[in-house]
């Protein structure tokens, strides 16, 4: 144990451990929280109180498991992986518009898998995306440092995200599809393609949601939460009633917030949703401005980590899928707590590492341990 710590060449040497070490911090208290949202709710875990946190723990240490699988393999031998990756997430998600996928919360998004368990395809989509993307752009650019991808390799690139977009946009799932909107533009600004590009991304996004909303293609309940985002004061009681109680839980926290497990709205039980989409109105409400400033902080520390990473990264490949991943745990953290504050529409995205479920703490730290294969690897090249 101790030459695996202290070898120079050792993969343990080689990590990047304050990355890893702000993950686990948030993944830890993320457990802690979901068992804090739901000991109290006898209706989701019937007699037992643990219900909740075990099946976290659990997805959590299948997480580290699948991160530990990745940094093994490398990132580099993934990349001879990824046609079958992206091939077997958009099948995943034409499965879900089938028959055998599963309403929930208005969004038919999940596969049921048997003893009370589901899968979400579209947070694995997330991990496809930017390693697809990242294979075309750098395929085009490696061993020519003044290169940039040509229009035909962005088009295409672009091609490879609007697929699953589309098949998860028609569940619907608004939250997603903004997720990987994000992805596209973090992992065309990090592969260097020309400003233009960048700039018709985001323009195209905008008509994009203007047409959507014109079209109709938005259920009338996704349509109702943007209307109470832009009105607040609109049917407080009904649309509006999840956004006004996370900012009613929040706000009561103050500065060091009411005590761990001592929420009054979440024992409560008036935070629809809250070990999921609004599981940061438990850290503000028992934690207060600290420990929501504490949980910022940890993201901001992955955040840099994750931007060094790329920055430093031994290939071309690594620093696309680098940049990829930073900008969707940005933004996605960003969109969740900024929903439960109400500087955000609802949209229904987890936030990372703290939400309960199985999809997407596994694919949150798959990401991890794509950015500390990263990392292993440019250690090595140095060594």
């Amino acid at each position: 144990m101790w030459r695996w710590l202290t070898d120079r060449d050792s993969i343990a040497r080689r990590l990047d451990w304050p990355l890893l070490g702000a993950a686990l911090a948030l993944s830890l208290l993320g457990a802690t929280v979901v068992y804090s949202a739901t000991r109290a709710r006898t209706d989701l875990t019937g007699d037992d109180p643990y219900f909740f946190l075990m099946r976290h723990l659990l997805n959590i240490g299948i997480g580290c498991g699948l991160a530990a699988l990745v940094v093994w393999l490398g990132h580099s031998r993934l990349r001879d992986l990824v046609p079958v990756l992206y091939a077997g997430t958009l099948l995943l998600c034409l499965l879900v518009l089938s028959p055998l996928g599963s309403n929930v919360n208005g969004s038919q998004s999940w596969i049921q898998l048997g003893g009370g368990f589901a899968f979400q395809p579209s947070e694995l989509v997330k991990v496809s995306v930017i390693l697809a993307m990242a294979t075309l752009l750098a395929s085009g650019v490696e061993g020519d440092n003044n290169s940039v991808p040509d229009t035909p390799a962005v088009l295409r690139a672009l091609g490879l995200v609007a697929v699953p977009a589309v098949l998860i946009l028609a569940t619907p799932d608004v939250g997603t599809t903004l997720v990987l909107a994000a992805i596209a533009l973090g992992v065309l600004m990090s592969s260097g393609a020309a400003r233009r590009w960048i700039i018709g991304l985001v323009t195209a996004g905008l008509l994009l949601a203007v047409a959507v909303w014109l079209l109709g293609v938005l259920d009338q309940y996704q349509i109702n939460r943007f209307a109470a985002f832009a009105n607040p004061a609109l049917d407080p009681a009904g649309v509006g009633y999840n956004t006004n109680q996370a900012r009613i839980a929040i706000g009561s926290g103050g500065l060091f917030g009411q005590g761990l497990f001592h929420g009054s709205q979440t024992l409560g039980q008036f935070v629809p949703e809250q070990h999921t989409d609004f599981i940061f109105t438990v850290v503000g409400e028992e934690l207060g401005f600290v420990g929501g400033a504490a949980v910022i902080g940890l993201f901001g520390v992955i955040m840099w980590r994750g931007c060094v990473i790329a920055m430093k990264s031994p290939d071309v490949y690594g620093t696309i899928v680098a940049g990829g991943i930073v900008t969707w745990i940005a933004f996605q953290s960003f969109e969740n707590m900024g929903m439960a504050l109400g500087i955000m529409p609802v949209t229904g995205v987890p936030l990372p590492f703290l939400s309960y479920g199985g999809s997407s703490t596994f694919a949150i730290w798959i990401a991890v341990g794509l950015l500390l294969a990263i990392q292993v690897r440019r250690k090595t090249k140095l060594n």
